[in-house]
């Protein structure tokens, strides 16, 4: 499979947006901007995999990606905050 820069520009640019606003919903998660970037691309591939799992179809275009990858990056975040123990860390 082979992308083009463009794609691969797209995809970075979705995964920050994506984790940055998964970061500000799920406060007390501040990761970086790199930490944003995995969050949100990790987090598209599980909104790719839940939504349409339990019926919710958002379209094609950037603001449809944009918005399943906050999903998923959500998801994601909260199931790190299980795993680590719950509340906030101060």
């Amino acid at each position: 499979m082979h992308m083009s820069s463009e794609s691969i520009l797209v995809i970075i640019v979705v995964g920050i947006i994506a984790g940055w606003l998964a970061g500000l919903i799920v406060q007390g998660t501040g990761l970086g901007i790199i930490g944003d970037l995995v969050i949100g691309i990790v987090g598209a591939f599980i909104g790719d995999w839940v939504l349409p799992r339990v019926g919710i179809h958002l379209g094609t275009g950037m603001v449809s990606a944009i918005i399943n990858a906050t999903i998923g990056a959500v998801i994601l975040l909260l199931l790190i905050r299980l795993v680590r123990g719950g509340g906030r860390r101060y």
